[in-house]
């Protein structure tokens, strides 16, 4: 018999995912509306949040009506994108578009805050040295975060800035839409680096921060302790969710987070040092850690974690499955007799070549890169071709140059960390190919943990995290919760195969830095 369930809303960058949660992981059911991106010369990336909403509506109400349960919802956890930004008025309605994580429309005003007469990696020293005292990172100078994304509405779309009210995280924005409350909390604003970051503080805005990142403090939403219950799920909103008795007005509304925090959450890896590798649309290497610590040169940052005064690493690969995504569209569409061609279709092709695709490299930097190297112009590209190159080594060259990439960070991470991480679980989309957490194996050298229903990972977390804060569960209990379907071992002779072409993929971007800033360089 189902007892306790949840509503867990995802809102990813392709997509938002609603999802009926189990008070034991067990997704009940779920339903996927797709969110379209439009991406300008200028280096910009915006959504609709009409289509969010739209979206989020229709999915709710597919849910309901084919789901059975016993009892209503206990609650309502939101987690999906970060580090993006959506203009409110007043009213709460949005008064232009949300701008992407990728977004580097404000990269010139943000390099002008971030530096100064003498700065090395972009940042002037006496900036950084307080960035990283009171809060543990600091804008990007590429201008792809809210502070830069705050400097494009007020210097480039002033129309729209003049509107404005509040800048929003698409997680509060999602969550205002429920409950009718503007806030936020230090884990959903954690890429805007505004917070007192420091054991024992409070939950609020530094005055000295929000001054060095020239943000209006008015323009910022009222802060919540990170996992405190936003409001109830209001009238209105019930009404329009499709006013069944299984999602009542009044049910508990948790403050949404980041994806990163339920990646390790529905994954399990709650514990300190415990690590996971997320291949989803962009992709990640994160654990829990007992401390407060930034790279500003490799990008990585330890954030508010899962609970107040916990920490969590946070680091990002702007293309990871998106990546095997743009290989089907751009390449496999029409192919095949016209016909639409599946992740299965395209694995199985790569799985014909051997271990090191005949020398093949791919570099997935589709969109630019952000850790360990931030590099907005960096661009993707197959190395090596030659006339014996087969279809299958230029599909299994991409699985492994994800691959590649994910190694990178995660050396980065542990060097960051000070240690190796306990476990490495893979989860995302990227998860569910057998031949990609293979490849993973293989190209790390280390035991890969795929976890169960890795496409689920984050609504899982979602949920979890809601009924963590309502009391409803514990963290030793969501890791005992938590399988994982197969441990993939590295076959020793494909990792020998790896060694000499991950050394030279660690070099590339470094060695082609000046050609692609030449070629997409915009300042």
């Amino acid at each position: 018999m189902q007892l306790r369930w949840y509503l867990a809303i995802d809102l990813g960058t392709g997509g938002i995912k609603i999802a009926a949660v189990g008070a034991d992981g067990a997704v009940i059911g779920s339903a996927f509306r797709s969110i379209d991106t439009v991406r300008t010369a200028d280096g910009g990336a915006e959504q609709d949040t009409d289509q969010w909403w739209a979206g989020s509506v229709s999915a709710v109400t597919e849910l309901l009506a084919t789901i059975t349960v016993d009892e209503p919802c206990s609650g309502v956890g939101i987690t999906g994108q970060w580090g993006s930004t959506v203009p409110i008025d007043g009213d709460g309605r949005a008064v232009g578009p949300c701008l992407l994580y990728t977004d580097t429309r404000g990269g010139r005003w943000a390099a002008a805050l971030t530096g100064g007469r003498i700065a090395v990696s972009g940042y002037a020293p006496a900036k950084i040295a307080q960035w990283l005292r009171l809060n543990g990172g600091a804008p990007n100078p590429e201008g792809n975060d809210p502070t830069g994304h705050a400097q494009f509405f007020q210097h480039g779309l002033p129309e729209i800035y003049a509107r404005t009210a509040t800048l929003l995280e698409p997680v509060d924005f999602i969550g205002l839409r429920l409950t009718g409350v503007v806030a936020a909390t230090p884990a959903s604003m954690v890429a805007s680096w505004l917070t007192d970051n420091r054991e024992g503080a409070a939950a609020a805005y530094h005055d000295a921060l929000v001054e060095l990142a020239r943000r209006d403090r008015s323009r910022l939403p009222p802060l919540r302790p990170t996992g405190a219950v936003l409001g109830p799920l209001s009238v209105e909103c019930a009404a329009e969710l499709g006013g069944t008795p299984f999602l009542p007005a009044g049910t508990p509304v948790v403050c949404g987070l980041p994806d990163l925090h339920t990646a390790a959450m529905g994954a399990g890896a709650v514990a300190d040092f415990a690590g996971h590798i997320a291949i989803s649309t962009t992709a990640w290497v994160s654990a829990p850690v007992p401390f407060k610590k930034t790279s500003v040169t490799k990008q990585i940052a330890s954030v508010p974690g899962l609970r107040t005064g916990s920490y969590l690493i946070a680091n990002n690969h702007e293309t990871g499955g998106a990546a095997l995504r743009w290989l089907r569209d751009s390449v496999f569409s029409g192919a095949d007799n016209g016909e639409v061609v599946g992740y299965d279709t395209i694995t199985a092709i790569a799985a014909e070549a051997s271990a090191g695709s005949g020398g093949v490299i791919f570099c997935p930097w589709l969109s630019g890169e952000r850790s360990p190297v931030s590099d907005s112009n960096l661009r993707a590209g197959f190395l090596n071709v030659s006339l014996s190159t087969t279809r299958a080594d230029l599909v299994r060259a991409v699985l492994e140059g994800v691959a590649f990439n994910a190694r990178w960070l995660l050396e980065a991470t542990e060097q960051f960390a000070g240690r190796p991480l306990d476990g490495l679980r893979l989860l995302g989309g990227g998860a569910i190919s057998e031949l990609w957490c293979q490849i993973h194996a293989d190209v790390i050298g280390r035991p890969i943990m795929q976890v169960s229903d890795p496409l689920n990972v984050n609504v899982r977390g979602a949920a979890w995290f809601a009924a963590l804060h309502l009391g409803h569960v514990t963290l030793d209990e969501i890791t005992a919760r938590t399988p994982t379907t197969h441990v993939f071992e590295p076959d020793l002779g494909a990792h020998a195969a790896y060694k000499p072409l991950y050394a030279e993929f660690t070099q590339l971007a470094k060695a082609q830095r000046g050609m692609y800033r030449r070629l997409n360089g915009r300042r």
